[in-house]
Order: structure tokens, then sequence, then C-alpha cells
């Protein structure tokens, strides 16, 4: 080998090596290690599209909140992405990361850790509780701020627990004293048609202004699990009596793969069977459109149960 082959060589190895450890040792965004480019939303921008226009949106689980759509052009939004907890209080809730998925936008309701892993993903952008209105290609995204649930309704008395471990009195956490973890942004995002709501961790009671954008929901994805970890199975049931959305997904309950019992959920087995409508899926993935709505009986909850994507 020439001894000018020799030194590039040597030198490519000397960068992938640095490029290794520097991914490894990056906090945050690694987005300039992407191999990924904004393409599609170059082209998406520019496309005559509208989020009105009727088409199928498929909706894939990824386990806890974690819940991609993909509206009928083929823009991806990843919502609620899990991590374990990086400060080590609230010990190991998964037994591995999440999955480095390709999407166009990343999103996020709240500073929790088993909702933000924003960086985890390779998004082209990240939208970190976006409260107001984005409009691209054929999906309008509306993030409604409003607060995350400050009362423990369920099994674990998690209040309590952050009182006795950190200090803070239940009246910290409840609006308007709350810091910036006890914030929630309620996400409407409307695509092919359909008008979908992301309820993130937010309290059973929203403000007047988000009530309104919770009105004529085609699908809400809500927290239901059999532990009441955010939402009692009461709450749960006031909510939708509230809001009337023609189909409910359950989310943040016990994913068999990809949570730890540690985290203190449960599955939402129990609360599905008891519902007059309900079909538990055989697959991480479901496509809706207009057809399938208008043709499930109203209330309709459709139940990914254990089944999740890893890719």
């Amino acid at each position: 080998m020439k001894l000018k082959n020799k030194l590039l060589l040597l030198t490519t190895l000397i960068a992938s090596t640095h490029i290794q450890a520097e991914e490894e040792s990056i906090v945050g965004s690694r987005s300039f290690l992407f191999s990924e480019n904004n393409n599609k939303v170059i082209e998406l921008q520019s496309a005559n599209a509208n989020y009105k226009t009727p088409g199928d949106v498929s909706i894939d689980f990824y386990g806890h909140m974690a819940f991609r759509i993909t509206s009928p052009k083929g823009l991806t939004m990843m919502l609620d992405p899990w991590r374990n907890d990086p400060t080590g209080v609230f010990g190991v809730w998964y037994p591995h990361d999440f999955p480095e998925v390709a999407v166009d936008i990343a999103m996020s309701s709240h500073a929790h850790f088993d909702h933000d892993a924003l960086y985890q993903t390779r998004a082209t952008m990240n939208l970190e509780r976006m409260a107001g209105e984005f409009e691209l290609g054929d999906v309008k995204i509306t993030g409604v701020a409003d607060k995350h649930q400050c009362q423990a309704p369920g099994e674990i008395n998690w209040t309590k627990y952050l009182k006795d471990q950190f200090g803070l009195d239940l009246e910290d956490l409840c609006p308007d004293k709350s810091s910036m973890s006890w914030d929630n942004i309620i996400y409407i995002i409307e695509t092919g048609g359909l008008k979908i709501g992301f309820w993130g961790d937010n309290r059973p009671e929203p403000s007047d202004f988000a009530s309104k954008h919770l009105q004529n929901l085609d699908i809400l994805i809500m927290n239901i699990d059999g532990s009441g970890h955010i939402l009692s199975y009461e709450q749960v049931g006031d909510i939708l009596n509230r809001y009337k959305p023609k189909t409910v997904i359950p989310g943040h309950y016990l994913t068999n793969g990809v949570a730890l019992r540690a985290s203190t959920l449960k599955p939402a087995n129990e609360w599905v069977a008891n519902q007059a409508h309900s079909k538990t899926l055989n697959s991480p993935t479901m496509t809706f459109n207009q057809a399938v709505i208008k043709d499930a009986p109203e209330g309709m909850v459709f139940y990914f149960a254990d089944n999740y994507k890893t890719d």
C-alpha cells in the first residue's frame, strides 16, 4: 500500500474513532451526525396539500405513551418518546433505549423522562412543548398549553413520594405555582380529514380554552392504565363523557416488553374489557380514515395491548 493511501486510511480511522467517542459522550442533540436530511420537508412545504383532504392516516404504537402518526402525504410525527430517568431517582423503567426512528417531527407534551426523549429519535425537527399552530404539507398541529395532573388518583401516591423525596408540597405541583415540570401541552393533530387529540399527562379538568380544542375529535389518545397512574377510571369516564371523541386509543399503560413493573403501571385490559365497544389489535400499526371512523360505534376503543414497534 502506498504511503499516501496508508495516511488516508489512518486519518479515516482516527476521525471515525473520534466521532464514535464524541457521539457516545454527547448529551442532547446529535442531529449533526444524522445521515437523514430535510428533502421531504422541502417537498412538502411547497406541495399542494391540505390537512382537510381525506386520506389514510397510520398510527404506530411504540409502547408507553409513544405514538408515530403518518399523514397521507407521508409526513411522520413521533409523540412522547420515552427514556429512563436521567437522575436515577425513579429507578429503571425501561430495559432498553427508545429506538432511533427517523421521523420528520418529534414532539413532547411535557418535561418528564417518560415523554421527552426527543433526541433519541432521528428527527428533522423537534417541537418540544409547542403551544400555538404549526402547518406543513397536509398536517396542522395545534399545541394547547395546560397543566399536568398534580393529584395522584391511583394506587401509588406519587405526590406524597415527591413530597417525601424533595419536600414538594402538593400546592407546589398544582397551578399556578408549578414549575415547568408540571406544565403540559395537549396536541391536536389534523390530517387526512381527521382530528386527533393527544392528552399527554394533562389534568382531568383542562381550561375552558383547552376544552374548546377538544371538541369534535375523531380520535383521542389518552392515559388509561389499571393503576390509575395519571387518571383514575372515573376521571377517564368523565373526560370521555365531556368531550365524546368518536374513537379512543389507550396509552401510558404497562406495555410488556417495553416497560418494567418498576414503573408501577398496569395494563389497560380491565378497562378495555368493560367498554361497550372495543377491539384489541394484533398489530402495533393501524390505519385510520374517515370510513373507519364513520363505521365505528360511538366511543369505540382501539387497544394496541402489548403490540409495539421497535423500528
